[in-house]
């Protein structure tokens, strides 16, 4: 048993602990009820995908990984979402990869801000930006747009799980590399991304943080080595062609 009276045994006990973790993150004030729509929504995606990572993704976790070793400065953007699943997760690879952490919501309060910084330390993270909000994407006119000017401003590299598709554009625009966690290769953020990653972000978060250590070791040209030739194009067709089959 786990934090909910489900055994894990039973067949859907990862969704209904996902499922779990999102009512209990609204209830903390950390996820919005649109969260819960979008889970679902990823949900019937990772269903048909087989609800495992399949080889291209697990390609892409690596290069993504590798950008993040290889980065000036990495950022991790986290949305309520993202810090109701998987905080010890985001926390184990921001350490793994050197990267800061970063709170970005497009519901945005400073009550939800400060409840997810707070959620974050209690689970051991040191430091959480997103509370300063000093500059502003160019080209959004909503919430997202308010970052950090130390962080998601001024990174190099940014991991954006779960994220909208104008703020992932926007973040290309400004020539960030971008690598997204989506179980939608055909919405707007993995298209645009560097590094498209159709996984469910349980799996995926992890995925990197084991390919982060095993070239925590890596000299830059074997880091470039790993990134040369990565095809976005390949992620989202094969992805697309699992899902459209059933998972096959």
């Amino acid at each position: 048993m786990s934090d909910i009276e489900v055994p894990e045994s039973h067949p859907r006990y990862q969704s209904l602990l996902t499922r779990h973790r999102i009512e209990d993150g609204v209830e903390k004030g950390i996820t919005s009820p649109q969260g819960l729509i979008a889970q679902g929504r990823g949900e019937a995606f990772d269903y048909l995908l087989g609800e495992r990572t399949l080889p291209s993704v697990d390609r892409a976790e690596r290069v993504a990984a590798a950008h993040l070793l290889r980065a000036r400065h990495p950022v991790l953007s986290v949305n309520g979402n993202v810090a109701a699943l998987v905080p010890d997760e985001l926390i184990t690879l921001a350490e793994a990869t050197g990267a800061d952490l970063e709170v970005n919501l497009f519901n945005r309060t400073e009550e939800r801000i400060h409840a997810i910084v707070d959620h974050l330390r209690e689970h051991g993270a040191c430091e959480v930006k997103g509370t300063t909000a000093d500059e502003r994407i160019p080209g959004l006119d909503h919430e997202r747009a308010k970052v950090d000017a130390d962080g998601i401003y001024d990174a190099d590299v940014v991991l954006v799980p779960l994220e909208d598709g104008d703020r992932a554009q926007a973040l290309a625009e400004m020539g960030k590399t971008e690598l997204v966690i989506d179980l939608n290769p055909l919405s707007r953020s993995p298209q645009t991304a560097a590094v498209p990653i159709i996984d469910n972000v349980i799996r995926a978060l992890p995925n990197i943080t084991t390919h982060a250590r095993d070239l925590a070791d890596a000299s830059s040209d074997q880091l470039d080595d790993v990134i040369a030739g990565f095809d976005p194009e390949t992620v989202l067709t094969e992805t697309e062609r699992a899902i459209r089959t059933g998972g096959d």
